[in-house]
This record gives C-alpha cells, sequence and structure tokens, in this order.
C-alpha cells in the first residue's frame, strides 16, 4: 500500500464530541496514528448523543468521527494514569484537545510543560472564544456560535425567524482549521525543528467564513446577503421545490424570464438593472412564485439549465446519500459490522490519487488498545520518521 501523507506522525487525542474530533479523525484518515484518550467508563462525549443505541457507546455519531484511531480508556485521576499519559506524549508529534481553557493545564498537560518535555510537541486546541480575552472561559458550542457570530441573524428575508442551522457548520468549520494548523505547524518543524501552539474557535472560524460579507460592512457599511438578492431564491412548483440562482450573466432577468415564457422584464423600469431588482425584491419574488407554482419541477429545471441559469432540485440528506455521484465521489463508506448490521459513514471529501482513503481501524471500542498501546510504552521510545 501506498505510504500515506502522515505516516510515522502520531497524535495524542484528548478530543470529544465533534470539533475536536473531526480535525483528528482527518489526520487519522492520511496516516497518522491517532491514540484517543478516552476518560474511563464514560468515554468521549459523542458516545451517548443519541441516548440508547443499539450498538451502545460505539453509536453512529461517534462512528462517524472517529475511524482510524486508537482508544485507551484511563483514569487521569490516578498517578498512574498521568504517567502513562506522559509517556505517550514524550514520544508524540501532536496532542489535540478542545477543552475549556486551563484543563489541560490542570491535567498536568498544558502546552508550557508539555514543550519542556518535548520541544518537538505541536499542541492543537480548539476553543469557543479563544485563549485570551473577555469570554475565555464561557462554553463554547456550535448553536452559540452560530449566534454571537451573527451567522443566526442572517436570512434571505427579515420576515423569516430566526432559528437555529440544523447541521454543525461551526465545530466543522473550526476542525479543519485546526487541520490546516496543525499540517501548517508540521511543515514549519522541518524547517525549525520545533513545535508550536495552534489555536483555532468556533468564534473565528465564524467570522472567517462571513470574509466577505464582513468587508462590505467594514469598508463599504453594506449589507452583503448572498442569500437575499433579488434573483435568488427557493420556490416551490407543483410537485417538489427548487433553487435558482441568477448570477454571474450580463442579464440574467432576461433569461430567467425567457425560462418562464414571460415577457422580458428587464425592460421594466422597476427591474431594469440590479438595485431596481433590489429595491423591487418582494415584488419580482412574488412574479417568481407564480409562474412556478404552475408546473413541476422537471420542466422548470429544465427550461432554467436550458438557458443557463443556475439551478437545483431541493432535496433531502437521504436524496442526496442515494444519487449516484455521492457514490462516485467515493463519499460513503464502511467502516465495519456489529450485529446491527454494516457502519456506514461519511468518507473524506479530499481525494488524493496517490493517498486514498483506506479504513485502516473501525471505529473503536472504549478503551479497546489500552494493553496494545500501553504495551508499547515498554518498547524503545520510538521517533517519528517525519518532522
Amino acid at each position: 500500500m501506498t505510504k500515506l501523507p502522515l505516516d510515522g506522525v502520531r497524535v495524542i487525542d484528548f478530543t470529544q464530541v465533534m470539533l475536536g474530533p473531526c480535525c483528528t479523525q482527518m489526520l487519522a484518515d492520511y496516516g497518522a496514528d491517532v491514540i484517543k484518550i478516552e476518560k474511563e467508563k464514560i468515554g468521549d462525549l459523542s458516545r451517548w448523543s443519541l441516548g440508547s443505541d443499539p450498538d451502545g457507546l460505539n453509536n453512529p455519531v461517534f462512528s462517524s468521527l472517529n475511524r482510524n484511531k486508537r482508544s485507551v480508556a484511563l483514569d487521569l485521576k490516578t498517578q498512574e494514569a498521568r504517567d502513562q499519559v506522559l509517556a505517550l506524549l514524550d514520544d508524540a508529534d501532536v496532542v489535540v484537545n478542545n477543552f475549556r481553557p486551563g484543563v489541560m493545564e490542570r491535567m498536568g498537560f498544558g502546552y508550557e510543560a508539555l514543550k519542556a518535555r518535548n520541544p518537538r510537541i505541536i499542541f492543537g486546541v480548539g476553543t469557543g472564544f479563544g485563549l485570551e480575552g473577555p469570554n475565555v472561559h464561557k462554553g463554547g458550542q456550535d448553536v452559540l456560535a452560530q449566534a454571537v457570530t451573527g451567522v443566526m441573524s442572517r436570512r434571505a428575508d427579515p420576515a423569516i425567524p430566526m432559528s437555529i442551522y440544523p447541521t454543525a457548520l461551526c465545530d466543522y468549520s473550526a476542525g479543519m482549521h485546526l487541520v490546516q494548523g496543525i499540517l501548517l505547524a508540521l511543515m514549519q518543524r522541518e524547517k525549525t525543528g520545533v513545535g508550536q501552539l495552534v489555536s483555532v474557535s468556533l468564534y473565528d472560524s465564524m467570522l472567517a467564513m462571513q470574509m466577505q460579507e464582513a468587508a462590505a460592512h467594514m469598508m463599504r457599511g453594506r449589507d452583503l446577503n448572498w442569500a437575499a438578492f433579488p434573483l435568488t431564491g427557493v420556490f416551490e412548483t407543483t410537485d417538489k421545490p427548487i433553487v435558482m440562482v441568477g448570477a454571474f450573466k450580463p442579464n440574467p432577468l432576461k433569461d430567467i424570464c425567457e425560462a418562464l415564457e414571460i415577457e422580458d422584464l428587464s425592460q421594466e423600469e422597476r427591474f431594469k438593472d440590479f438595485d431596481s431588482q433590489m429595491a423591487n425584491r418582494p415584488e419580482l419574488q412574488k412574479l417568481f412564485r407564480e409562474h412556478f407554482a404552475r408546473k413541476d419541477s422537471a420542466h422548470w429545471l429544465a427550461r432554467l439549465e436550458g438557458v443557463d441559469i443556475l439551478c437545483a432540485p431541493v432535496r433531502t440528506l437521504a436524496d442526496a446519500l442515494e444519487d449516484e455521484q455521492t457514490l462516485v465521489n467515493g463519499m460513503i463508506v464502511e467502516a465495519g459490522r456489529t450485529e446491527n448490521g454494516p457502519v456506514r459513514v461519511i468518507g473524506s471529501p479530499i481525494s488524493m490519487s496517490d493517498a486514498p482513503l483506506v479504513v485502516r481501524q473501525f471505529p473503536p471500542r472504549l478503551g479497546e488498545h489500552n494493553d496494545e498501546v500501553l504495551g508499547e510504552l515498554a518498547a524503545p521510545v520510538r521517533k517519528a520518521d517525519v518532522a
């Protein structure tokens, strides 16, 4: 098998729930030896996300975030367990956690303490708000990050009630930023020979996701809202809703009108240009809704695609998982089987021609690798063969 990009890199993983585990799973998928340190008898909190589950502590949520890792369950209140973890950290390249600031320090695993023992260590941490500042000790969580960064308040129409975005976009984006930071630190260590602290936060990741909107606000005092553009929207048809994005063309309204088989509204004063269309958006959107409601989604998608207007059906997750494109892209992988059936999870969104994703280790049972990993401590000290 081709050597993976992170072969030889050892990661000690204290993470739980999503921000941290999605980061360390990405590292594990591409070759890192990720040793997951879990609380004895309890483990990662995501093991309990679905309450009672047929697969117990290896429920679908945990399984989706923890393939290709080894689990060690310890009682870190004991000196013996802390000494074992320190021995692992002495020989590690990366340590990752997403506790509140101060937790790792209280356990004796803070950055300064670890750096003194292992100057090459890269200390990755994900928090709610950062490592300093007025909110440093507040609990961080995906929904809270949506609220405090302005994401939740942004809607296509002010009349739409504010709501929680149902997918953990903050956790995932911060987790991927943490992957990037760790990889950058590994590259820099090749040049300097020493590690460093890498920190990301839900707060910063959500502000970064709004980089275009933030620049428009700070530099021009404008509210940039892509969902509120006049020729963009979700429209009901006689069977299923569709989404349309009228953009990236000299006069998209003209083409939309051609698809709808109506007169060219762009010739009217009230809709003659973007600013006019924005000023009269409610009226324009009402006209679109009336016309789209007359025929089915297949008809309108064909008409819109015929004039090169961006459009798509609005589907459920179940629809997307069954789509041939999902299968062709390798986005569903099998990570073992239980008595309840196959463990089917989402694969990696990164496709590398010489480093394909391989499930080398099924999502581990709590403490499954205690003997294996702790037994390695008796072996000669391992030194990573990569920076």
